[in-house]
């Protein structure tokens, strides 16, 4: 498994005094999502890798929150803010941004963008190559909401290679050993058997549905007990009229 880069301070012509250390509390400072389109992708997939790995406490995972990862932890400087984003190996709580020079110098294990025409030339360009080189996350991938492109990259020897896609058009994921792949126009996770993970709505649904055809069930064999009541009844009616009562017999 690759590993993130951490971070370097960067010395060269610069004192302790001209070094600038903002508040420790530094807030996000994302523009609004796009669209709903976005919104509910990125909130669908924050959601269901929490539910999935609810039993862990080492992983942080967010959405269109500021990274800051200046060299010279300035606030000002050197900021991104990925659609959707996961680090491993550090404390799970909640957060008002992504500071790296506070979290270990940690960056992300694995980012994904949800592309837009107005970003799309970014994320396959400017971001790809900062999280490839300065970043050095080791597991990228885009996804067009309209389209439905879906690509993915992992980072071997320094360099961004693609990711390739299996026969079910899901892309394999080292970090998070779970795949990436389509499911109703949605951006989704799938096991390694390629099962796909639920959300807690999906997994509410499902016990709803299990709990109406118990009933169902329940029901249809009250009715079967009851016609099988009616037609002993009937039977031995018709057996008196014959004058056979079987209470006597």
């Amino acid at each position: 498994m690759s590993e993130p880069a951490t971070l370097e301070i960067i010395s060269d012509n610069i004192s302790e005094d001209e070094v600038i250390f903002p508040p420790g509390d530094i807030l996000s400072d994302e523009p609004p999502l796009e669209s709903d389109l976005h919104r509910d992708q990125i909130d669908l997939l924050i959601r269901i890798l929490k539910l999935w790995w609810r039993e862990r406490q080492d992983f942080y995972a967010s959405g269109n929150l500021t990274i800051y990862y200046s060299p010279n932890q300035k606030k000002s400087e050197h900021f991104r803010g990925p659609d959707f984003f996961v680090v491993l190996g550090t404390q799970k709580k909640d957060r008002k941004s992504w500071v790296v020079w506070q979290e270990d110098g940690k960056y992300p294990n694995l980012i994904v963008e949800i592309l837009s025409s107005s970003t799309t030339a970014v994320d396959k360009g400017l971001k790809k190559q900062v999280y490839q080189d300065t970043f050095r996350t080791p597991d990228y991938f885009w996804f067009d909401s309209v389209t439905m492109e879906l690509q993915g990259f992992h980072l071997v020897d320094g360099k961004y290679q693609e990711i390739q896609v299996t026969t079910d058009g899901r892309l394999w994921s080292q970090q998070l050993e779970l795949y990436l792949g389509v499911y109703e126009g949605k951006l989704r996770l799938f096991t390694t058997e390629n099962q796909l993970i639920l959300s807690s709505e999906e997994l509410a649904g499902q016990e709803r549905l299990r709990a109406e055809q118990a009933e169902k069930r329940a029901q249809q064999a009250e009715e079967r007990a009851q016609q099988a009541e009616q037609e002993i009844a009937r039977l031995r009616e018709a057996l008196r009229t014959q004058g056979i009562d079987l209470e006597n017999i």
